[in-house]
C-alpha cells in the first residue's frame, strides 16, 4: 500500500497537480472569472437546494445549455435550486471553491453533490487512487456540513462513463466508499448508475453524449431528476408556485463567444474570504466534465 501511494505521489508531483483531498484553485482565466460570478450568485441569496460539481452538474443549470436549463427549470422550479457546478473541475478544485466563499452564508436546505469523474480520467489508476478521491469527495461532505449545518446533503454516486471501460472498476470502488459515508438522514446517497448503465457499466443506449461517453443526455439528466425529486419533495414540500434563486449564470467564455460584453464581476464586500491556508481534511484528462 505505502509503495502505491509513493507512486501516486509521484505520479501528481509530475502533473504539478494537488491531490483530490487538497484544495486547489483553477487558475485559468475563465474559471477565476466564473468563480466570481458564483460568488455574487450566493450573495444574491434566496436558495433553498444547492447543487455543487464539475460540468456534469454545471450544464444543467447554464445558461450555455438552454435546452438542459428548460429541463432543469421543468424539475425544479419552486424549490429555489442554484447550480454552482463548474466545468473540468475536479474534486481538489471543489474544495478550493467552497473553502473560498461560495457557499458562505448560503444556508441552503439542501445540498447536492456529484463530483470526481475528472479524478478517475479515462486511465485506470489503482487502489491508491481510489482511497484519494474517495478522501477528497468525504472532504466536500465534511466541508458542507461544516459551512451549512443544517442543510441534507445528497451524495451522487459518480456516473458510469464509457471512454474507457477499464475505469469502471474503480468507479464503482469509489462510489461503494461514497455509500459508507451516509447516515440516510443528515446525508443520503443517491445512486442512479443502473439506470444509465447495465450491470458491466456499459451505458444504455441515449443516456450519456454520444461523442464523449461522458455527458448525460436530457434523458440522462432526467433519470438524476426523477430520483431527486422524491427526496426534494419529502424534505422541503410540494414545489411553490414562485421561485426565489438567483438567475442562472453560464460560461464567461461563452458569452465572450457570442459577442457579448465580457466583465469581471466584482466579488461583494460582504464575501471576501479569508485566505486559504492548505492543509488536508481529516475525513476520513483527456475528456474532463
Amino acid at each position: 500500500m505505502l509503495t502505491a501511494c509513493l507512486a501516486v505521489a509521484v505520479l501528481l508531483h509530475a502533473q504539478n497537480r494537488a491531490p483530490a483531498d487538497l484544495p486547489a484553485p483553477r487558475t485559468d482565466e475563465n474559471s477565476k472569472v466564473a468563480h466570481q460570478q458564483l460568488l455574487a450568485k450566493a450573495a444574491q441569496g434566496g436558495i433553498d437546494v444547492y447543487f455543487v460539481g464539475d460540468s456534469i452538474t454545471r450544464r444543467w443549470g447554464a445558461t450555455d445549455y438552454p435546452e438542459l436549463l428548460a429541463n432543469w427549470k421543468d424539475n425544479f422550479f419552486g424549490w429555489n435550486a442554484a447550480d454552482f457546478g463548474w466545468g473540468a473541475d475536479r474534486v481538489e478544485n471543489i474544495l478550493w471553491r467552497l473553502e473560498n466563499g461560495e457557499l458562505d452564508g448560503v444556508n441552503p436546505k439542501v445540498i447536492v453533490i456529484l463530483g470526481g469523474t475528472n479524478n478517475v480520467g479515462a486511465a485506470p489508476g489503482g487502489p491508491a487512487k481510489v482511497a484519494e478521491i474517495t478522501r477528497g469527495i468525504a472532504g466536500v461532505v465534511h466541508l458542507c456540513r461544516r459551512k451549512a449545518p443544517a442543510a441534507t446533503i445528497i451524495l451522487t454516486a459518480i456516473f458510469p462513463r464509457n471512454d474507457n471501460m477499464a475505469v469502471m472498476p474503480e468507479i464503482d470502488a469509489i462510489n461503494a466508499n461514497l455509500a459508507r459515508l451516509a447516515d440516510g438522514a443528515t446525508v443520503r446517497y443517491l445512486n442512479v448508475n443502473d439506470q444509465l448503465a447495465d450491470k458491466d457499466g456499459r451505458l444504455f443506449e441515449g443516456m450519456m453524449n454520444a461523442r464523449d461517453q461522458l455527458h448525460p443526455t436530457l434523458k440522462g439528466y432526467q433519470v438524476w431528476a426523477d430520483h431527486l425529486r422524491p427526496i426534494l419533495r419529502e424534505l422541503l414540500g410540494p414545489p411553490a408556485s414562485t421561485d426565489h434563486a438567483p438567475p442562472p449564470t453560464g460560461d464567461p467564455s461563452a458569452a465572450r463567444g457570442r459577442g457579448a460584453a465580457f466583465m469581471r464581476i466584482p466579488r461583494p464586500a460582504s464575501r471576501i474570504p479569508a485566505l486559504f491556508v492548505p492543509q488536508r481534511h481529516h475525513w476520513i484528462e483527456p475528456r474532463r466534465a
